[in-house]
């Protein structure tokens, strides 16, 4: 399992606007589950992540998804004021706490 993770700062009040541009015209096969959080100190800073079950190289050659990335970078870019983080990761390790 792997997670694309970004982490932006957004432009001030365009909260709203950058999360309709950030919602793609059509979820991937492959996208299990996204989240967004928004920093409780700073409501600007967000990180956006979501889960897939497809592998790197799968997600990065796909043409359909790199068209859609394209798209949804230039509807995003007005909004964010700069990037952080921006990658896919491996999942290696899902810790579920066991509570006494």
């Amino acid at each position: 399992m792997h997670a694309a993770l970004t982490v932006r700062k957004l432009k001030p009040g365009t909260y709203d606007d950058w999360r309709k541009a950030w919602e793609p015209d059509e979820w991937p096969d492959f996208v299990t589950k996204a989240y967004i959080l928004r920093n409780v100190n700073d409501p600007d800073e967000v990180i956006a992540f979501g889960f897939t079950e497809g592998s790197p190289d799968e997600i990065r050659s796909d043409p359909a998804m790199q068209d859609e990335q394209a798209t949804r970078s230039t509807r995003m870019a007005p909004y964010i004021a700069s990037t952080g983080a921006d990658g896919i990761y491996e999942v290696v390790e899902v810790v579920e706490p066991a509570h006494a």
